[in-house]
């Protein structure tokens, strides 16, 4: 099953100074974040606002030759979570044949913003994305770890929604 999400905002993960995009039901049920790179954050940042540059930009760019190749962006999926890692597929079709490729969920987004496509994630990454019922372990055992164990533990969902681009 799949879960149609729209790009709630784009915030930043004070710990380690990562930009997290942040994936939000259709339905308004819960919101999935992913941690991207700085660049891919500054492609979804950018499109989300609609600013233009004189020049395209990568994201852009791509767009542009998938314009002029006539290749129709249908959709794209997070279509699974391991090892912390988030995978995702773009669905297109050229010449009426359907395809698809892999693609890191950052650039998936980046290009379903401009493609105006929609944007799925798959029923098993919103389940093993969920806070598990047995107690968290903390990898790092040192104070400052366990500080962000605890912080951890108490952000829901919502917490996200707090901070829009």
């Amino acid at each position: 099953m799949l879960h149609e999400m729209r790009v709630s905002g784009l915030t930043i993960d004070s710990a380690s100074n990562t930009p997290i995009v942040i994936l939000k039901a259709v339905n308004g049920e819960y919101a999935l974040p992913i941690w991207i790179g700085i660049l891919e954050a500054t492609a979804i940042a950018t499109e989300l606002e609609k600013v233009r540059f004189a020049r395209p930009m990568t994201h852009d760019l791509f767009k542009n030759f998938i314009d002029v190749l006539k290749v129709k962006i249908s959709r794209v999926e997070v279509c699974d979570l391991r090892d912390n890692t988030f995978f995702a597929q773009i669905y297109f079709s050229l010449d009426g044949q359907p395809y698809n490729i892999d693609a890191r969920p950052s650039d998936a987004i980046a290009l379903a913003l401009r493609a105006e496509c929609p944007i799925f994630v798959a029923d098993t990454v919103v389940q093993k994305s969920k806070r598990l019922d047995r107690e968290p372990e903390a990898w790092d055992k040192s104070e400052e770890g366990m500080k962000w164990k605890d912080y951890l533990e108490k952000l829901s969902p919502d917490d996200f929604g707090k901070y829009k681009m």
